[in-house]
């Protein structure tokens, strides 16, 4: 696992949802403080550290219309400008199965 710091600029793609669209536009900087999902027990987990809160809240938001689309929600914490996510499949027996690794990779592919 990685834990040194990179920072990357990403670009917000649009995404609607029956009642909230998110315009196209450029996002502040994010810096990564784990780049690479952990596993250990029994839970898929990553770190992301925004410039600030309201990028972090952004960025839960846009978590949350993938995890419903994909009906499999994260288990995270947010203070600030710092979201962490925690990942396993309840009806597996709270273990990490395909499920969190498709959505996890979703998750990625949001700051790409």
């Amino acid at each position: 696992y990685i834990n040194s710091l990179a920072v990357i600029t990403h670009y917000s793609s649009l995404i609607t949802h029956p009642t909230i669209t998110f315009p196209k536009k450029k996002c502040n900087l994010v810096t990564y403080t784990l780049i690479m999902w952990k596993e250990e027990n029994n839970t898929l987990s990553k770190t992301f550290k925004f410039a600030n809160f309201i990028d972090a809240f952004a960025f839960m938001t846009r978590v949350a219309l993938l995890a419903e689309k994909q009906d499999h929600h994260p288990n995270w914490s947010n203070v600030y400008n710092t979201v962490t996510i925690s990942l396993n499949t309840h009806d597996a027996g709270d273990v990490v199965t395909e499920k969190d690794r498709k959505l996890a990779g979703a998750i990625d592919k949001l700051l790409a």
